[in-house]
């Protein structure tokens, strides 16, 4: 029989006096109030530094290194100087001038978007026969393309399809010193296709358009 060594004596832990209402000692110099607020402040610094400096800071250096132009606004620019944004529609109402889409409140980005009418809302209707008054008697314009007098879901866009675009040669051709040919061929080189062959319509910045139509005109923009 194996005898075993007397197991240690082992002292029994303290029971918390539940009836104690005096608090622990603090230690001296220890605030547990300014602790507190002293790494609020701290939390605050670091992220004002992180959210408000170094992620804005961060996403800028990289947006200004792979695409500057769409990180400055996509502005476009003659002779060094800033006419518009390649992603907003200009107010281009010359006769000589194609024409964007229309827009309850003159292109003013800073309006926001409109409430579009939908298809059974007797107000569409009328909406768009007074947009195509605007291209001559109604039955002789009954062919214009429905994006020519049609509002966009932001009522910014600047693009219309080759369509839109074509059927205004008539209207500027009489206005301008450029043939019907001549304004095909200058429409024909700013269709831009279909993202890799067959992703979206094609499509034509008319503002873009009407900016180089203004330099072949020799008319001041």
């Amino acid at each position: 029989m194996t005898v075993h060594p007397p197991r240690p004596v082992r002292p029994l832990d303290p029971i918390p006096d539940e009836t104690a209402t005096e608090a622990p000692p603090v230690p001296a110099g220890h605030h547990p109030v300014l602790g507190h607020l002293r790494a609020s402040i701290v939390l605050l610094v670091l992220t004002v530094f992180l959210l408000g400096l170094a992620y804005p800071g961060a996403i800028t250096f990289f947006a200004q290194k792979v695409e500057a132009t769409s990180a400055n606004g996509s502005l476009y620019y003659v002779n060094g100087t800033a006419y518009g944004s390649t992603l907003i529609a200009q107010n281009l109402s010359a006769p000589w001038l194609f024409w964007e889409r229309p827009t309850p409140y003159d292109y003013n980005s800073s309006l926001g978007s409109p409430t579009l009418l939908g298809y059974s809302d007797p107000a569409l209707v009328n909406e768009t026969k007074s947009y195509m008054q605007q291209y001559g008697p109604y039955k002789v314009n009954a062919s214009v393309p429905a994006i020519l007098v049609t509002i966009s879901g932001s009522g910014l866009d600047p693009d219309l399809t080759p369509e839109a675009v074509l059927v205004q040669i008539p209207r500027i051709a009489a206005h301008s010193n450029l043939t019907e040919a001549e304004l095909n061929t200058l429409v024909d080189a700013y269709i831009i296709p279909p993202f890799a062959g067959f992703i979206g319509p094609a499509y034509v910045d008319v503002f873009k358009l009407d900016l180089k139509l203004l330099t072949l005109e020799h008319r001041s923009v």
